[in-house]
């Protein structure tokens, strides 16, 4: 690994050997690969100014933005470390993960300042470590240009070994604390080459990165193009508009992007005299992740985009990519997440004991990647719950056919995806736990035609209380960001909550109980 590279030698070498290409482009924003290559050395060196050293943290809050990739970059020919946070995410929440990793300065869009104002005495940063992405900085905040007008000229940056920590991503446990997953410079170059090698990119694709840019889907696809020399596209609408979806696609003649079921459900809702609009002939690949797709979606999208190779894939942020879909198998094998990506090395699902099971039967899927992370930051026990050797868990439960497809069944967190993002119930179940009205919780997963699935909470309250649905859920969205709060809340009584006999709430029960009457 000593030779890789780190994501900022590879904009520099594109900006010796494509200049002028077009590197990058939001809806504000173009650079060529020369502009992005000045830019990260004006960044990086700007904050090694400020005092910050090789190896700090720094957090970064912001919509997706051309500036992201200036960031990621810039802190790589640093050596500084990214971490990104869900923007989603509430003061308090993103406190706690800025103060886990001990960052040691802030970037953030200026729509968040207020609530890291609010935090602010938590974080208890030097003063002029708090960077806003605006010309115009509020009280407090430092502007980003003119952070970066004050870097060096010409600056001088030791080299950054591949081995080195680049980012530092915030994944939810089933403790309801998120974990800070160490990735470093060389395991995500060698997922960058994995992915290029696997799908067929090259230098003259053009990636639309729809997903945040805060999340592992658009750094990995993401550094693959930039390895590559290729351009991206940034969406960077604050929701996601099918229609201008289509017409991005069309006009920068995009030939590749990532979604989630999500929202390929709302491109295909759109009229057909609207899509009709839209040359959609120039995209050849399509990623489909996050949440299982129906038979009629994926159909829908083969018949939308006429030249689209469609791909599934199933990774994590820890292991990288683990399997993939690929396009001749999407319908005959509905439902499975595929084989082994090409960079994955080996699968095994194993049992309790951790014995490997025959083919048909359900077990812990652990995959052995090139590209697995460092572990997780101050967390050994997390880190050793996830790693068994060089194999790595994040705990899914999974069955192989004899074909060698893979098909998860269930997981061990019982966790739940809703439109892409992850949601924890133990999270949800410990907000809702501290009403004072309530007595025992459980969080389950309910199929959502739009968002693949929902949260719903089922509630025993305490002897004599009352409480109303839009009460507890006020009580989440205060604590909570929004895509984690329950669309529903039942109330049972004591003696309807299923449990073990050790009485432990069997969530399996709660959920064939429930989804059987939606």
């Amino acid at each position: 690994m000593s030779h890789l590279l780190t994501m900022a030698d590879a904009v520099a070498t594109h900006a010796r050997l494509t200049p002028d290409k077009l590197a990058v482009r939001d809806s504000r924003r173009r650079l060529s690969f020369a502009q992005w290559d000045r830019r990260a050395s004006q960044l990086g060196a700007a904050l090694l100014g400020l005092g910050l050293v090789p190896g700090d943290r720094v957090g970064v809050i912001a919509y997706n933005c051309l500036e992201w990739v200036e960031i990621y970059a810039g802190m790589a020919r640093a050596g500084l470390v990214v971490v990104p946070l869900n923007f989603r995410l509430t003061g308090p929440e993103m406190a706690y993960i800025l103060g886990h990793a001990d960052v040691a300065a802030v970037i953030t869009g200026p729509e968040f300042c207020a609530t890291l104002d609010g935090v602010r005495g938590e974080l208890a940063l030097p003063p002029g470590r708090h960077v806003v992405l605006a010309d115009h900085a509020p009280a407090g905040w430092l502007g980003y240009e003119a952070l970066m007008a004050g870097a060096p000229a010409e600056p001088v940056f030791e080299r950054v070994p591949p081995e080195r920590m680049c980012a530092l991503m915030y994944t939810s446990g089933t403790t309801g604390r998120p974990k800070g997953a160490i990735r470093n410079h060389g395991g995500n170059t060698l997922i960058a080459l994995a992915t290029a090698l696997e799908m067929g990119f090259t230098r003259d694709d053009t990636a639309l990165l729809v997903m945040p840019l805060c999340h592992a889907n658009s750094l990995y696809f993401g550094s693959t193009f930039i390895h590559l020399g290729a351009t991206i596209v940034i969406d960077d609408r604050r929701s996601f508009d099918p229609e201008a979806l289509l017409k991005t696609l069309a006009e920068d003649r995009v030939t590749f992007t990532s979604l989630v079921p999500t929202h390929y459900i709302m491109l295909l809702a759109l009229p057909d005299e609207v899509k009709a609009r839209y040359d959609l002939s120039a995209v050849g690949k399509l990623m489909i992740s996050s949440a299982p797709a129906r038979q009629d979606t994926k159909r829908g999208i083969m018949e939308l985009f006429p030249n689209g190779h469609l791909y599934e894939l199933y990774g994590s942020t820890e292991a990288g990519w683990v399997t993939l879909l690929r396009p001749q198998e999407q319908l005959r094998k509905l439902g499975s997440v595929g084989r082994e990506w090409a960079g994955s090395g080996a699968i095994r699902l194993l049992d309790e004991e951790r014995r490997e099971v025959p083919d048909g039967e359900v077990g812990e899927l652990f995959s052995r990647t090139a590209y697995v992370f460092d572990g997780y930051w101050h967390n050994p026990e997390k880190t050793a719950e996830a790693m068994d050797g060089e194999w790595c868990s994040v705990g899914d439960m999974a069955r192989r056919d004899d074909e060698g497809f893979i098909w998860l069944v269930d997981r061990k967190s019982n966790m739940i995806i809703s439109g892409g993002e992850n949601v924890y119930p133990s999270e949800v179940e410990g907000v809702l736990g501290q009403h004072p009205k309530v007595r025992d919780v459980a969080v389950i997963g309910v199929p959502h035609e739009k968002w693949g699935e929902t949260a719903k909470a089922v509630v025993v309250l305490h002897q004599g209380e009352v409480a109303s649905e839009a009460e507890l859920r006020d009580w989440c969205r205060q604590r909570l960001a929004g895509f984690k709060c329950p669309s529903e809340v039942v109330f049972i009584n004591e003696g309807d909550m299923p449990r073990t006999a050790t009485g432990k709430i069997l969530h399996r029960v709660l959920r064939q109980r429930y989804i059987e009457t939606q």
